[in-house]
């Protein structure tokens, strides 16, 4: 039997011929060769120090940056060059709590009808990355399908660090189930919310170990917990500590025997202490922990991942509703939050956490430029840059994209953003990316050039 020149042999077993068939197929988009790139005359804000560097030239070559010098790289004809008459040259940006098929949809939507799901979230993916961030974790959704298509090429948008459905327990942050779907039957047919991988429902150590080892299959870089209360959902008091210290242990070891991490959706005191004390290598949020807390997180060593939620996200939750009242009690604590990871020198990520809201989303560099009220300009970038890349670096061997992220330096991963302006001096460049990123390159592939025959 032959199928357009492939030859299958009979009494090939079925797995045999897709096999065959599958390599049949020519290369995705993304595993073809690349042009080289070289950027001239541009000062470099390299992601780790507010210093910009002299007059540089900076060489990519396939996916990687070759040279930097601040004398001439030559060029052959077939390199792309770009004259960056004096502007900055600066890595990708990067958002550490992401939840990309949540942004476009409303909650219903979410849990919806996948196909369309998925056709949204590929059209945020792209606006994504036009606004600049290269890189995304995302912390909680079916986003398999959309990190695969990206990677082949078939969908512009970031790096997706996924971490699959959210892991929670009955009532918990993560449960939007209705009431008439209790009682819950533990092995018994999952709701809707779970099929699609959302979220999932875990009651116990053994459940929740399988639940970590179904994201972890699907390729999951790392995993997330949700061990108190959250303000989206409807039955999950914000004070509520949710999962046992043995379920929650049971996700460490089962995230670190595959070599990564579990990240812990946690507001309170209590629930930041049962998650450390589990083994929990990252809190997520944070809002609500006292003095003794904050030193802890720092005396562990654990990673605080934070957001500056902006006022447009609580005042779009309706008044009287249970979800506008959390939000209520969440917010004063943003601040108080930000004071102490400064004062205890914890190690502090940046991400947006927008949800339901194109609107808000596309405000995602004026969030990151509202940091300026706790840090400088330049540690706000270097935050969303290289800090931002050391978290992600935590998954190990579980890295979707192994090589230096956050960064330009040479070696590193080409995704590199030239800016018409200083961030550094001016962060609020980066609120209107569609005018001030004159060039956009993820992978060491240009997505955006503003600059006509690279002048």
């Amino acid at each position: 039997m032959r199928m357009s020149g492939l030859r299958i042999l009979p009494g090939s077993s079925v797995l045999a011929v897709l096999a065959a068939i599958g390599t049949s197929f020519s290369a995705p988009p993304s595993a073809q060769a690349q042009q080289a790139a070289l950027f001239q005359n541009v000062r470099i804000f390299d992601g780790k120090s507010g210093a910009l560097s002299a007059p540089s030239n900076v060489l990519i070559r396939g996916n990687t940056i070759e040279k930097i010098s601040t004398a001439s790289i030559a060029a052959d004809a077939q390199t792309a060059t770009i004259n960056g008459a004096g502007r900055v040259l600066m890595p990708g940006l990067i958002d550490a709590h992401w939840h990309a098929m949540l942004i476009r949809t409303n909650p219903v939507e979410a849990f919806g009808d996948v196909g369309f799901n998925n056709l949204v979230a590929g059209d945020e993916a792209t606006d994504t990355l036009m606004r600049g961030f290269t890189t995304i974790r995302d912390v909680g959704g079916p986003v398999f399908g959309l990190k695969r298509a990206i990677d082949e090429g078939i969908v512009k948008g970031p790096r997706i660090y996924p971490s699959g459905a959210m892991i929670t327990v009955t009532s918990g942050h993560g449960d939007f189930r209705q009431l008439t779907d209790l009682p819950r039957t533990i092995g018994g047919m999952l709701t809707r919310m779970e099929q699609i991988g959302g979220a999932i429902v875990a009651d116990s150590p053994d459940e929740v170990r399988v639940r970590v080892r179904e994201q972890l299959m699907q390729g999951a870089s790392q995993v997330k917990l949700t061990a108190g209360g959250g303000v989206s959902s409807p039955f999950s008091p914000i004070d509520v500590k949710t999962f046992t210290e043995a379920e929650m242990r049971a996700a460490v070891e089962a995230a670190e025997n595959w070599g990564t991490y579990v990240a812990a959706h946690a507001f309170t005191s209590t629930a930041i202490r049962s998650a450390i004390a589990a083994g929990a290598r990252c809190i997520e949020h944070g809002f609500l922990m006292d003095e003794a807390t904050a030193k802890l997180i720092a005396d562990k060593g654990v990673w605080l991942s934070m957001q500056p939620l902006p006022e447009g996200m609580r005042l779009g939750l309706p008044e009287g509703s249970v979800q506008r009242a959390k939000a209520e009690e969440v917010w004063p604590g943003i601040a108080r939050a930000y004071e102490m990871a400064k004062k205890y020198k914890i190690k502090t990520a940046w991400g947006t956490d927008v949800l339901f809201s194109r609107e808000l989303a596309q405000q995602q560099g004026a969030i990151l430029a509202s940091l300026t009220r706790w840090y400088t300009p330049a540690e706000a970038l270097i935050m969303a840059t290289s800090t931002n890349a050391e978290l992600l670096a935590m998954s190990g061997l579980r890295n979707p994209y192994p090589g230096k992220l956050g960064v330009v330096e040479e070696g590193a991963l080409a995704d590199l953003l030239l800016v018409d302006g200083n961030p550094v001096e001016n962060i609020k460049l980066i609120e209107d990316p569609a005018k001030n990123f004159v060039v956009i390159m993820k992978d060491g592939k240009i997505y955006k050039n503003l600059l006509v025959g690279g002048k």
